[in-house]
């Protein structure tokens, strides 16, 4: 995934970034299988599409970072054990 949203437009980096921050945490605190993962990663990548012309400012990205973590934490939910 890490090197497909290299190849992206410009912020998918900080979508799967944050998606994963959020998946991993989840599975630390055992709220979802080691292999969900993945899952809430892709689908929060299918959920928050990143143009590079919407990732014009700080802000913007921030903004970005704060969608993205919303998308993953309802996927990891759906997810749950």
């Amino acid at each position: 995934l890490a090197y497909d949203a290299l190849a992206a437009p410009e912020g998918t980096t900080t979508v799967l970034n944050a998606a994963n921050e959020v998946a991993v945490e989840a599975f630390l605190d055992r709220r979802i299988a080691f292999t969900a993962i993945h899952t809430v990663n892709c689908r929060t990548l299918e959920t928050v599409a990143a143009a590079s012309d919407t990732v014009r400012s700080l802000e913007d990205l921030l903004d970005l970072d704060r969608r993205s973590r919303d998308a993953a934490t309802r996927h990891a939910k759906e997810l749950a054990l």
